[in-house]
């Protein structure tokens, strides 16, 4: 890529989502303005993301929300910069709200936090992302929890510390902001939103083993 940011053409996200192809099998973002295409992820990033999505399942039905809270396949975040725009690795979905998305149904876009229970973003090498952009703008948009799953234990030492271990950010929105919550080796995720999680942050790591 030669050009420079300047060179490039700024998009909208309204561009955005018109220019996004359909039915593709790489994923894109808008990140202020430039379209960027999402590293694929690896075997250990999927295995994760499915057992986490699996057990999330197994919760919301013991919580008796089946069919209230849903996980789909794919959806677009719009948050209120114009220019961005994100696909979680995972996102919780509130079903009773679902009608005040005008764009779902034929675009699969979300830009209401009451549809939003939860958002998860496993960490990738583009960590920033995750740790910077994505944690600001879902806390404007005041979605109400967010989780940074760090296995690779990728992020800066400012957040998960020195020697680097893999760590779980529940961040939890309080007052507007959010309240970051690291959770490692055996310590058992509490969650305000799947209070019924019964799930360790070792669990998690080592569905990639």
């Amino acid at each position: 890529m030669s050009q420079t940011q300047s060179e490039l053409k700024l998009m909208t996200f309204d561009e955005f989502i018109e220019w996004y192809p359909e039915n593709s099998e790489v994923r894109y973002e808008l990140h202020d303005g430039v379209i960027v295409e999402m590293p694929k992820p690896k075997g250990e990033h999927s295995d994760l993301a499915g057992f986490l999505i699996e057990e999330l399942l197994i919760t919301i039905r013991e919580m008796g929300k089946r069919g209230i809270w849903t996980i789909p396949k794919e959806s677009i975040i719009k948050p209120y910069r114009e220019k961005s725009g994100y696909e979680p690795d995972i996102i919780v979905l509130n079903q009773q709200t679902i009608d005040t998305e005008t764009r779902w149904k034929k675009e699969s876009v979300i830009h209401n936090a009451s549809s939003v229970k939860l958002i998860v973003e496993v960490v990738s090498t583009n960590w920033q992302d995750d740790y910077y952009d994505k944690l600001r703008d879902y806390e404007a948009m005041g979605i109400p929890e967010y989780w940074i799953v760090d296995y690779g234990a990728l992020g800066g030492r400012v957040f998960i510390g020195s020697p680097k271990v893999p760590t779980i950010f529940v961040c939890e929105l309080i007052d507007g902001e959010y309240q970051m919550t690291p959770f490692r080796g055996t310590n058992l995720i509490v969650s305000p939103t799947f209070l019924q999680l019964n799930l360790t942050a070792q669990q998690i790591f080592d569905s990639v083993i």
